[in-house]
């Protein structure tokens, strides 16, 4: 059985304003994968996502790319404990 475990990511460069969000979205729905992505003020995006580690790894991985538009200079990855909270993998506003 694969092991469950969250991630907090925050994301920079040039990811605001290229359907990063949308896109993250659509990636963490198609694996699986339960939890959040939002906008900061700074110019970042943040993301926690659920799930089992190998469907995590692969939106890390994703997410060091981004969309097609976007320009990403670097992820920090914090491995955090898994909570089960979330029912699905939405934007917040």
């Amino acid at each position: 059985m694969p092991e469950n475990t969250r991630v907090l990511l925050n994301i920079y460069g040039r990811v605001q304003g290229v359907f990063f969000r949308a896109e993250t979205q659509k990636q963490a729905s198609n694996l699986g994968l339960t939890g959040w992505v939002k906008n900061n003020s700074n110019g970042t995006v943040q993301a926690i996502a659920e799930g089992d580690k190998q469907s995590i790894n692969q939106l890390i991985s994703w997410c060091k790319e981004g969309s097609s538009a976007a320009a990403v200079d670097k992820v920090d990855v914090s491995w955090l404990p898994h909570t089960g909270e979330f029912k699905d993998f939405i934007i917040k506003y």
